[in-house]
């Protein structure tokens, strides 16, 4: 017989085909493309299917944050998940960006099992749920075990994950993979968090902080038979060790399948072969009809919400080159700094932008140009630094860029694989400086100033960041929560609209108060 394992993750909210840039987009993703072909693949299965959702689900797109707005529970998009087979859920990481009351509105809107082994709470006990099931599926018993990162604590604001301890991903699978080895006849690790180093060489692509444990897992725990994985949208499917492991990309752009084939003989199952594949979903993709129906009045509400104007723009702050605007500052990102330091009484800012779609401003700003630009649920923190916290901040942004062979200023692979992380390059407003590209890391800044002198290490300067830089995240060490001095709480996205409503229409300005230059050739 055979075992069919289907896997979606970090679908982020995104329901329909469209990244809402536009109304009435087509795209090749959403869950409800991905569950037209769900369905068709559990129809066709040559026996049973166990179907998993492996989190980032509640987070990440307009329609999600029009459902935190307007809704005020998750329940909307959760019961899309509950229309489907699923057989368990995992909690992802971005599960926290709202915080813990909104998350648990989703955990009890569940109607299948959510698994939760490592996030323990006050009782030492998994908060969310049970840390794994086991799935009866023909006469074959299934251990699903359920996981997730561990380096939450790392970006959130404490009160998100108050009265929460979280273990590391590879000691608790540890712990329970050889228990579920002898419950169950196929085990499976559902593991929202991915790959800290290459599958194939074995060499490291990331920092080793734990966030990612997924090599250690796959390769140091004897006893999984597949390990589905997630966190860092990467696009996976392949056998090392014997254990299938798929990622699925983000989106709904992939749907993650594992093909187990079994012999069951005298009450004993033995695998045979397994084959994990991903599934593509495209624009040619149908949606699930009854779904995409049954949800296609809050998507309407979701547009018309989307197209509410909250301000007007005299200049141009649209972005042609969203490259360019990370090496020559520009009106937009000018525009976040002053709305960062307006409401935060600070006048040194920094941001990013946080991914190549970043358009700008139209002359008259809606809502959709702010939430398709400031795509994260950010809250600020102003931080009491250094100045050569500053300064080493300012380094580690230059590592974004490198020079190429024809000695031209180019993006750093670092940052684009095995995950892209533009969000990881700041630029800072309230200072002028230079990065010189030509030189090695950590000597880059040639030039840092605060109101004309130069920035002294021991300088104290109120630097104001968004909160997940503010703790440190993306391996910024030199910030973390101890040197928060004050906060404001409201989400950019609202203060983005609370700054159009105080000063009407804003004029598109840029003071290129910071250069990224190549002294080899500039």
């Amino acid at each position: 017989m055979k075992l069919t394992i289907f896997e979606t993750s970090d679908v982020h909210g995104y329901l329909f085909p469209t990244d809402y840039q536009k109304r009435g987009q087509n795209l090749g993703f959403g869950l409800f493309k991905l569950a037209d072909q769900l369905k068709k693949e559990v129809a066709a299965a040559d026996g049973p299917s166990v179907v998993i959702e492996n989190g980032d689900f509640i987070q990440g797109s307009p329609l999600s944050f029009f459902v935190l707005k307007e809704k005020g529970e998750a329940d909307a998009l959760i019961n899309a998940l509950n229309d489907l087979p699923y057989d368990a859920g995992i909690i992802g990481n971005h599960e926290f960006n709202y915080g813990l009351d909104y998350l648990n509105t989703a955990v009890r809107s569940a109607q299948y099992p959510i698994l939760s082994a490592n996030i323990l709470n006050e009782e030492q006990q998994p908060a969310f749920g049970n840390p794994y099931v086991i799935l009866k599926k023909e006469g074959v018993k299934v251990a699903v075990l359920g996981l997730t990162t561990q380096y939450i604590p790392h970006w959130e604001h404490p009160e998100n994950y108050t009265g929460l301890q979280f273990l590391s991903a590879y000691e608790t699978a540890k712990k329970y993979v050889p228990e579920l080895r002898k419950e169950a006849d196929i085990v499976v690790v559902s593991y929202h968090g991915g790959f800290e180093k290459d599958l194939d060489s074995g060499e490291e692509t990331e920092i080793q902080t734990g966030e990612n444990e997924g090599y250690k897992i796959l390769t140091e725990v004897k006893g999984i038979d597949v390990l589905l994985t997630g966190h860092q949208h990467r696009v996976i499917a392949q056998t090392k060790n014997g254990v299938a492991t798929v990622m699925p990309g983000h989106k709904g752009a992939y749907l993650g399948k594992v093909t187990v084939e079994l012999e069951k003989e005298a009450g004993n199952v033995q695998i045979q072969s397994i084959y994990p594949e991903l599934i593509e979903i495209s624009e040619q993709t149908p949606l699930e009809g009854s779904l995409a129906g049954k949800y296609e009045a809050l998507n309407n509400e979701v547009e018309d919400w989307l197209d509410q104007p909250i301000g007007k723009v005299s200049g141009d702050m649209l972005i042609d080159d969203v490259e360019q605007a990370r090496r020559e500052e520009h009106p937009y990102v000018e525009f976040i700094q002053k709305v960062q330091m307006h409401y935060t009484n600070c006048d040194i800012s920094g941001t990013a932008l946080f991914n190549n779609e970043s358009s700008g401003f139209n002359p008259q700003v809606t809502m959709r140009d702010v939430v398709t630009n400031y795509i994260f649920p950010n809250t600020l923190a102003v931080l009491k630094v250094s100045g050569a916290d500053l300064k080493a901040a300012i380094e580690q942004s230059a590592e974004y860029f490198v020079l190429n062979e024809q000695d031209d200023i180019a993006v750093n692979p670092d940052f684009m694989e095995p995950k892209p992380q533009m969000y990881n390059y700041d630029m800072y407003e309230g200072i002028n400086y230079i990065i010189d590209v030509a030189q090695p890391f950590g000597e880059r800044v040639v030039k840092l100033e605060y109101k004309g002198e130069p920035v002294q290490p021991d300088d104290e300067l109120e630097v104001v960041i968004n909160q997940y830089r503010a703790v440190g995240g993306g391996d910024y060490a030199m910030f973390d929560a101890s040197k928060i001095v004050r906060e404001v709480t409201i989400p950019m996205n609202e203060l983005i609209g609370n700054y159009f409503k105080e000063f009407g229409t804003i004029e598109a300005t840029v003071n290129h108060n910071f250069k990224v230059i190549n002294s080899k050739k500039d």
